[in-house]
């Protein structure tokens, strides 16, 4: 199981690096100017295969997490809170990705200072995370 869990960490890790940078990319993408259109491809291009690389990474993370979850048969109301934020984590993802697509067809109408904000929703769901895995307050 200590192989399992070292690939699960792996893989969250990994997974996360996309969330954290993805966000980072549509942000530059709002502040591109209208005329720039070879930056504009570039960028789309690169949150494009971003997304696509993170897809795997999220499906290993979770069916690893499955693994453990069963094998370990954790409970408590620890693993209830983090378990529910992965959720909103699984939402996070492809709302990610329809955001690329708007940005696609030219229907952004977000300011780049709303995706810096939006852009730290994984890190305080990481630390929670980080935090009842841990610490286990209940």
């Amino acid at each position: 199981m200590l192989w399992i869990k070292a690939f699960h960490i792996v893989f969250v890790t990994s997974w996360f690096a996309g969330l954290f940078y993805l966000p980072r990319i549509l942000v530059n993408l709002a502040m591109v100017d209208s005329k720039s259109v070879a930056e504009r491809e570039r960028l789309l291009l690169m949150a494009r295969k971003l997304y696509r690389f993170m897809g795997p990474l999220m499906i290993l993370a979770l069916g690893l997490g499955l693994w453990l979850w069963l094998g370990y048969g954790i409970g408590g109301g620890w693993m209830h809170a983090k378990l529910a934020l992965v959720v909103l984590l699984l939402g996070y993802h492809p709302v990610c990705g329809a955001m690329i697509k708007r940005f696609e067809r030219g229907e952004n109408t977000r300011s780049h200072v709303w995706y810096r904000w939006f852009n730290e929703a994984p890190v305080l769901l990481l630390v929670a995370v980080v935090l009842l895995v841990v610490v286990k307050p209940f």
